[in-house]
């Protein structure tokens, strides 16, 4: 369980030291942000445009239409009144879809690129623009293959640029205030929408439409930004790095993610070993679990070479070894508190590098950080 200690990182601090919570907290105009020496003293940020809904703009087709990736990762950067005094900012675009499309190609160009701006210090903070839609994922790819310590958030809205009351431009904005801010180091991948800021590992989107659709459900959001403050509760930590490497062929190993449903038999379990599947994630019922004819062939899927792992379809909990199902006679991997999409990453991740045995891969799920 993380500790609850709150640090609020100021609007006049953004260059300084952030102060604990149980301080006064103390707020200052924007403007305090630069400080004596002009605007040469605040952090460099780069902002790695992907496209998504944060980029796009509304379409007559319908009411509440729009065609992500349309607006430029310079035009996002003009629209938000005052992000110049928070940080000296480069804009890269990187691509212009909508998170829908998201794919290894670009997860691997994002990826190398961000390494190469820690590695040569061309940033002190990236910022990723990106869909809501698969944004959960991106964050949890690049927090286990980045080795930096550097902050690296991701940020997108739901409604498009030019939306009545797009919230793009405030998160947008907020994004940039987190990266600034000197106590966002080694805290892995963030996430910041609607004055929350989420960690990679936890964060999940859980609306459709809401401006509020990121949540923590089970760990709580890592901290809280309006445009005066930035307050982690949670504290800074020694940065630890998963270790995992991009595979140099650039590409991802196939793993499926089977929906688990009533009256399941297992056809699409052995379509997937059939289509040369190297692992396969149940979005199970409940804790993980599925019907005797699936989990049969989920047991010859393990026979074959097949990694498997058990996730559930259900919004929060934690998936846990041995309970309805004997996972180790099986041969089973458990996700544990990571949701079907991400176990999927880290199944990828670890199949590419080498790490296929249960024992193995459970030890890598249990890792929270």
């Amino acid at each position: 369980m993380k500790a609850l200690v709150a640090v609020s990182c100021t609007a006049a601090a953004l260059l300084s030291t952030c102060a604990h919570a149980e301080e006064p907290a103390t707020t200052c105009p924007v403007d305090a942000k630069v400080g004596s020496g002009g605007l040469s003293t605040l952090p460099r940020v780069i902002v790695l445009a992907t496209g998504g809904t944060i980029a796009g703009q509304s379409d007559p087709r319908a009411a509440d239409a729009y065609n992500a990736g349309s607006v430029g990762a310079q035009q996002l950067i003009k629209a938000v009144p005052g992000i110049e005094k928070l940080a000296r900012l480069s804009t890269e675009q990187v691509a212009s879809i909508g998170s829908q499309d998201m794919n290894d190609t670009v997860w691997f160009q994002l990826a190398r690129r961000i390494q190469q701006v820690s590695d040569k210090n061309e940033a002190d903070a990236v910022v990723i623009t990106h869909g809501t839609d698969t944004l959960e994922e991106t964050a949890f790819f690049l927090d286990k293959v980045l080795h930096t310590d550097k902050p690296v958030i991701l940020v997108g809205s739901m409604r498009p640029s030019n939306a009545i009351s797009a919230d793009g431009p405030n998160n947008l904005y907020e994004a940039v205030e987190v990266a600034a801010c000197n106590k966002a180091s080694g805290r892995g991948v963030m996430i910041v929408l609607n004055d929350r800021i989420e960690g990679a590992r936890w964060a999940t989107k859980t609306n459709t439409t809401s401006v509020q659709t990121f949540r923590s459900p089970d760990s709580g959001s890592i901290g809280y930004v309006d445009p005066a403050s930035v307050r982690f509760m949670t504290s800074q930590h020694a940065p630890h790095y998963a270790g995992l490497a991009l595979p140099a062929a650039g590409t991802l190993p196939r793993v499926e993610i089977i929906y688990g449903h009533s009256n399941m038999d297992g056809m699409q379990i052995d379509d997937a070993v059939a289509n040369n599947a190297k692992g396969i994630v149940l979005a199970g019922v409940g804790d993980g679990n599925t019907s005797i004819a699936a989990l049969s062939a989920l047991e010859r899927a393990v026979k074959k070479g097949v990694v498997v792992v058990r996730s559930t379809r259900v919004g929060s909990g934690f998936v846990n070894r041995n309970v309805e199902v004997d996972d180790d006679k099986s041969g089973f991997i458990v996700s544990l508190d990571l949701n079907p999409q991400k176990a999927r990453i880290l199944t990828q991740l670890l199949i590419a590098n080498g790490v296929t045995s249960a024992a193995q891969m459970q030890q890598r799920f249990s890792a929270t950080w």
